[in-house]
């Protein structure tokens, strides 16, 4: 098996200096989401959500909370969930709920791309493979996440959505993952941020359309919409920006 250059420290700095480039455009990216999550719902910003990182040491992952709170329910959510809120549905759907995690990599806790963070009992459901999954760093984004965009779609038509992600998607998100520690290089990399660049504006044009077409969504929703799309564009400049500087 290759060397995983993901946990070189060339590759933390790079890290480090990409967040650097972004942070000013994450951060307004942020606040004009913050802000659109506190007309929506009750409940506080950010969600913690456990997951096991390298070397098996746990850590809470950031998100911007897509759900009703208090709320409770399984791990898996899927489109459709109920729990979501009508902001988070859209926040979810088009992972601009992870935009948080860049306090993740700036931690150390993850890499800009890597392996997928996985709960506990999922990690120790493949136990044998995550032993070699987690000697790099989870990923903000990475093939696993590029490839499973869709993911809350395909487990809302199965009738059980924990034993379909157990028995059907985990065991190819491990391949894809163990494929990445295997072979991952500076320019996969940079293909994948370059990959993701593209999703929120895409995956929100399609949940616009789906708003506009469900004419009994709130009122406020609009203006949330518009928080979270300029929010979105600030976000594609950065991830324009970080792609360029890696060219």
């Amino acid at each position: 098996m290759k060397p995983a250059t993901r946990n070189s420290t060339a590759r933390r700095a790079l890290d480090l200096a990409l967040v650097a480039l972004m942070l000013p455009f994450a951060l307004a990216a942020g606040i004009l989401i913050a802000i659109a999550i506190v007309l929506d719902s009750p409940g506080p910003v950010l969600f913690h959500s456990r997951r096991v990182g390298r070397d098996g040491v746990p850590f809470a992952m950031l998100k911007f909370r897509t759900m009703r709170h208090p709320g409770s329910g399984p791990r898996i959510s899927r489109k459709g969930d109920e729990r979501h809120t009508p902001l988070g549905r859209l926040l979810a759907s088009t992972r601009i709920d992870e935009l948080p995690q860049l306090w993740n990599v700036i931690k150390g806790e993850m890499a800009l791309v890597g392996p997928r963070p996985e709960v506990g009992e999922f990690v120790a459901a493949q136990s044998e493979a995550y032993e070699r999954i987690l000697k790099v760093r989870p990923g903000l984004t990475g093939p696993t996440q590029l490839e499973f965009a869709d993911e809350g779609r395909l487990l809302a038509e199965a009738p059980d959505a924990v034993r379909t992600y157990l028995d059907d998607v985990l065991p190819l998100k491990v391949y894809l993952d163990l494929q990445y520690v295997e072979a991952n290089s500076l320019r996969g990399d940079l293909a994948a941020i370059l990959l993701t660049l593209w999703l929120p504006m895409r995956k929100g044009a399609q949940a616009a359309l789906a708003a506009i077409r469900d004419r009994t969504e709130s009122p406020r929703e609009p203006l949330q919409l518009a928080l979270v799309y300029v929010g979105a564009l600030v976000l594609l400049v950065a991830f324009a920006a970080q792609g360029a500087s890696g060219l």
